[in-house]
């Protein structure tokens, strides 16, 4: 599937933005993972919610079945994903996601991740060659400085071209240096988290 041609990008352009909630490492479960629709970066629209494993192997496939059951997909225009690995080390393939959903992803990281840390935490979970092989899957980092004077996002991309990532990802971060939609969806996720862990 060729890469999304965005002809014009709106400032009214609806993002999801993923990221999944707190959890204890190396335990056995499920933790959630919350979207979050924003048209461009000041309009709040929806939210949607799934579960992947902690260090398994479904959040590709998790991913893909919440985005397309969503009553938004046929408006979201683009995803935007708090790195690739959730739930610990259960990492996204983020080209598989491109293809099952048809939508443009976007992995947006605010350090640059330390491929030879997460080689060496991968190499004591089972299935180490499929998961780094998703990881290097996920292509090159860019930077992006979404903000003029901070601190820039380290991104991997698949089914977009860098130009309009870069211009959307600048477009759609108003209150930091991510986009508000991946913003909200971190506070969403982590005080569902607390309120699990309080019940």
């Amino acid at each position: 599937m060729a890469p999304k041609r965005f002809r014009s990008i709106k400032n009214e352009i609806r993002v999801l933005g993923i990221d999944d909630g707190r959890f204890v490492p190396r335990t056995k479960g499920t933790v959630d993972v919350v979207g979050v629709v924003y048209r461009g970066g000041y309009w709040f629209e929806g939210v949607v919610r799934t579960a992947i494993t902690i260090d398994g192997l479904d959040a590709t496939e998790k991913l893909a079945a919440m985005i397309k059951n969503s009553a938004y997909y046929g408006e979201i225009r683009v995803i935007v994903l708090d790195g690739v690995t959730f739930a610990g080390f259960n990492v996204v393939d983020i080209n598989e996601l491109f293809h099952r959903v048809g939508l443009p992803i976007m992995s947006v990281a605010r350090e640059k991740p330390d491929l030879e840390e997460i080689r060496s935490a991968l190499e004591n979970l089972p299935d180490f060659e499929k998961r780094w092989q998703v990881m290097l899957n996920a292509g090159e980092l860019f930077e992006v400085e979404t903000r003029k004077g901070e601190n820039p996002v380290y991104v991997q991309s698949a089914g977009i071209l860098r130009e309009d990532a870069k211009k959307i990802l600048k477009r759609t971060s108003t209150h930091s240096n991510i986009p508000e939609a991946l913003r909200v969806a971190h506070i969403i996720a982590s005080g569902l988290s607390l309120s699990i862990e309080k019940v």
